[in-house]
């Protein structure tokens, strides 16, 4: 549980700012998450859409990196 928003969110902008990773970068980064997230049993193979959720997350985190 997250108690101190303000604190993550400074800390995710600095995160932002200091990072500077190339789009293959980043889809190496999501491309890695989502087999683990597979592996782990988080997210169904068979059905893609039931795992979407998630993977909005993971991109909007990777896109956030990236910007």
């Amino acid at each position: 549980m997250i108690r101190n928003w303000h604190k993550l969110n400074k800390f995710n902008q600095k995160l932002i700012r200091e990072e500077n990773l190339s789009y293959k970068e980043a889809l190496s980064i999501y491309e890695a998450l989502h087999k683990e997230a597979v592996s782990l049993g988080v997210i169904n193979s068979e059905n893609i859409l039931e795992g979407l959720v998630v993977d909005l997350r993971i991109a909007k985190t990777v896109n956030e990196l990236t910007s």
